[in-house]
């Protein structure tokens, strides 16, 4: 039965449901301020490659989507990266990879930041951890890496669990009264992946078992009693 549960629950987990990327439903806090606060005041950047690190789900691709809102950039696919025309960086202003990891071409990635420079572009990265930690092996991408600003997202604060719940139950259209938010929002672990997977289990229960969700039920997903409900 555990099992069952586990298997529905990645299914909902990966189901792509209606998100907003609209720049009014991102919720500012001192998280994410510096990453936002440098994405939103291109172009007066100290350097021309930034890298916006954080957690799964803590609105990289929400950022890259309000950058793009306002700002031409080109957005390479990292599956596609390996044949990527270096001479495109030259017709564009901006260019954007997401989800930066220690398996791609290094000898490329490094040409690509020297094309950027000698055309005197923008880069923006976006990782799950800061490329400084990646363990890349060519050490001439590292000390290239070095030369690069770094945002990082970090845990969420009271104010941002709050709204993040808020706004992912929204996505699902589910709406929670104000009390329950608050009690979740006290007592759910301060990690973008888990209040994503505390959302993605309400889903669940809510069309899959079609049971209202009540204190009882929040109480049990807190505490991870979810095969029990």
């Amino acid at each position: 039965m555990e099992s069952k549960i586990k298997d529905l629950r990645q299914q909902l987990f990966n189901f792509k449901f209606n998100k907003s990327f609209n720049q009014n439903d991102f919720f500012v806090s001192d998280s994410n301020f510096y990453a936002y606060n440098l994405l939103i005041s291109w172009p007066k950047w100290e350097k021309k490659i930034i890298n916006i690190n954080g957690e799964r789900y803590s609105g990289k691709t929400h950022l890259i989507e309000i950058f793009l809102e306002k700002n031409k950039g080109l957005v390479i696919d990292l599956n596609k990266f390996k044949n990527f025309d270096l001479e495109q960086v030259r017709f564009n202003e901006n260019i954007i990879i997401e989800n930066v990891n220690n398996e791609l071409d290094e000898n490329l990635f490094y040409s690509l930041i020297d094309t950027i420079e000698k055309y005197n572009k923008f880069l923006i990265l976006t990782s799950n951890k800061s490329l400084n930690n990646l363990n890349f092996k060519l050490e001439d991408l590292k000390s290239r890496l070095k030369n690069c600003i770094f945002a990082e997202i970090q845990e969420p604060d009271d104010n941002l669990i709050k709204a993040l719940i808020t706004k992912n139950l929204a996505d699902y259209q589910i709406t929670l009264d104000a009390k329950l938010v608050d009690y979740i929002s006290k007592r759910i672990t301060r990690s973008y992946i888990k209040i994503r997977e505390f959302v993605c289990t309400i889903d669940e229960i809510s069309l899959k078992k079609k049971k209202p969700i009540n204190m009882k039920i929040i109480k049990k997903i807190l505490e991870d009693k979810i095969e029990k409900i």
